[in-house]
């Protein structure tokens, strides 16, 4: 007998036929609220692993409703929207696929940077329109080689973002729940402090409500007229309100976002700004990258059934 999966989303081709090779798969992501309950209903007592992502809810009244599941396997890094502590309660292992997307999401957290501080999208209009043509050479702007970078989140992709930073002469420090003693960069707990001493200040930490806001309005005001702010983790760190405002007031240079509290339809205060770049969360979104995601749910799930150790298990205590 296959084992029973429900599956929460549906990932890319080839890993989902590969799945469906593997398991019994049981499609809750093509179903309305009323065929999910009934789905539940039918299949709570046989259903072994579930394969979902950052996105789509798996609540502790979900897992509670499955007393023969025995892991979850995320398709996407962020595991906010997984009840966690329900899991670590069980004792049921999670996976997620932070090791496939930290180069792209690195490489999008410098694209934005570079983008912001020498204006590109307005820059591209300007010339575009044929303004340069009428109104002449383009404003000056503020180099990025010998800045600042604070790095909010030094994981994986915290690293991947610093070691390409470092590439371009840009100075880093970082802060986070703890200090790494084994990374050469300097470790500043105070956030605020941090972006005092930040040109740049690039927010790479885990979303979810333990780091729910907390680069704040103090943060952002500490980083200052001339600064720049990146986001590549989740909209949810960063108070909005105060980032939409100190941007409108000059009081904040510039930022470049990959990620919104409202998506797929971010603020228009805040999309509207001139001194802001945009990306559609979009930072994995290459054919390679969502590819070798997805295989990470296929790889996790037969170690899980073959009784070998996890590829990528998160720390759910």
């Amino acid at each position: 007998m296959k084992p029973d999966v429900l599956v929460m989303t549906q990932i890319r081709e080839p890993a989902m036929s590969l799945l469906a090779e593997a398991y019994a798969l049981h499609r809750y992501d093509l179903l309305d609220a009323d065929g999910q309950a009934d789905l539940l209903a039918r299949t709570r007592r046989s259903i072994r692993a579930v394969v979902t992502n950052g996105h789509t809810p798996l609540t502790t009244d979900t897992i509670a409703a499955l007393p023969k599941l025995e892991i979850v396997a995320s398709v996407s890094a962020g595991v906010e929207s997984i009840d966690i502590h329900a899991l670590s309660d069980r004792g049921i292992p999670l996976t997620n696929s932070s090791p496939a997307l930290l180069d792209d999401v690195a490489d999008m957290a410098i694209l934005l940077t570079l983008a912001a501080r020498r204006d590109l999208v307005r820059a591209h209009n300007y010339t575009a329109s044929g303004e340069w043509g009428r109104s002449g050479m383009y404003p000056l702007q503020s180099r990025t080689a010998g800045k600042r970078m604070g790095i909010v989140g030094m994981g994986h992709v915290g690293q991947a973002i610093a070691r390409r930073a470092e590439a371009s002469n840009i100075q880093i420090a970082y802060g986070g729940r703890r200090p790494k003693p084994e990374l050469p960069w300097p470790f500043q707990r105070d956030l605020v402090q941090l972006a005092r001493d930040s040109d740049i200040l690039v927010a790479a930490l885990a979303g979810g409500p333990d780091t729910k806001g907390v680069i704040s309005r103090d943060v952002l005001s500490a980083l200052g007229p001339q600064g720049t702010f990146v986001n590549v983790a989740r909209g949810s760190v960063v108070d909005e309100e105060a980032l939409i405002d100190l941007l409108s007031s000059g009081r904040l240079g510039n930022a470049g976002l990959d990620v919104y509290l409202n998506e797929p339809r971010p603020d228009v205060r805040l999309t509207n700004l001139q001194n802001v770049i945009l990306s559609p969360h979009h930072a994995s979104g290459t054919v390679e990258t969502r590819d070798a995601m997805a295989m990470l749910v296929v790889q996790n799930l037969a170690a899980h059934f073959a009784g070998e150790e996890l590829l990528t298990r998160v720390d759910v205590a």
